[in-house]
């Protein structure tokens, strides 16, 4: 196992890389989901059975946040699509956190204004606004001002749930009469700093709860059951996988990776690239978090 410092190193690199739309190339996509959606998660994390079929006039979603998102993002829209008959649009940016996506920032931020979360907002005028954030900790961003969990853990948490309110009030104003709900992607492990990110997803619960706003806990189809913050290369293969090809990744042992040896954050199996684009390649993590996403707000839409 290579050493923490190392590991940053790395993804220092990958987080750098530069901003990404909404491309039509990427992976082969994954099969429609059957009726229990939940089926990608770890034992203990399955769900009930929604209505099988898409609604009759699907759900509007814009996809917004930082590398995982980028990664993720034609994976999401594939069964948003399939399942929900949504019409998508997504906008990550690799590198980012939340103060990117805050109007007002101007040069200070990775993000272009016509890319701001608000300005979306009022663009596309979205129905759900799904807001994925591993939470920048180590001062990749201009608009952070330096502020770093290592150098300061209270100074960094104090300054995310500030940026946190202020991203919900803007969406909230943008959206007007037609408020979008927002959802909070909760993130799953991170060997480097776990209790960092166990802190920053209890910031996006008590965010959801107080606007009345909505969480899907990604971050638990890809922990080990029993242990929601043990992070895991590899972890036994669930029901869907193993009937769908190219997801359970070693069969012979029935489990499947969730990360290559060089990267502790990303899902995607094929090592990131100088220009940041969609995982070109079927990746189990990615599939499991973007079925949870898909899950959370079917069951939303369809008043459960």
């Amino acid at each position: 196992m290579r050493t923490p410092w190392i590991v940053g190193v790395l993804l220092a690199g990958a987080l750098l890389l530069g901003a990404c739309g909404d491309p039509s190339s990427g992976p082969e996509g994954p099969p429609p989901s059957p009726a229990v959606p939940g089926a990608s998660a770890a034992t203990t994390h399955q769900r009930a059975p929604v209505s099988p079929g898409p609604p009759d006039v699907g759900p509007t979603v814009l996809y917004l946040g930082d590398s995982l998102a980028t990664e993720a993002q034609n994976v999401l829209g594939q069964q948003l699509r399939s399942d929900l008959n949504a019409t998508y649009t997504s906008a990550p940016f690799s590198g980012t956190t939340l103060c990117d996506y805050l109007e007002g920032t101007g040069a200070r931020s990775l993000v272009p204004d016509a890319d701001k979360a608000a300005a979306l907002v009022r663009a596309r005028h979205p129905d759900y606004v799904v807001m994925q954030f591993w939470g920048n900790a180590w001062g990749f961003t201009w608009c952070m001002d330096g502020i770093t969990y290592n150098g300061s853990q209270q100074r960094y948490l104090t300054r995310y749930q500030a940026d946190l309110r202020r991203l919900t009030a803007q969406i909230a104003d943008a959206g007007g009469a037609r408020r979008p709900r927002i959802v909070w992607v909760l993130q799953g492990p991170d060997p480097m700093t776990p209790d960092r990110v166990r802190r920053v997803n209890q910031m996006y619960e008590q965010q959801a709860a107080a606007s009345g706003d909505l969480v899907a806990d990604a971050g638990a189809t890809v922990s080990p059951a029993g242990a929601r913050y043990t992070w895991q290369q590899y972890l036994p293969c669930t029901a869907y996988e193993r009937a769908h090809p190219g997801y359970c990744t070693q069969p012979g042992q029935d489990r499947t990776a969730l990360h290559l040896d060089t990267d502790y954050l990303h899902f995607c199996l094929v090592p990131t690239t100088s220009a940041a684009r969609p995982c070109p390649v079927r990746s189990p993590g990615i599939l499991r978090t973007t079925r949870e996403i898909t899950r959370v707000i079917g069951e939303h839409v369809r008043g459960r």
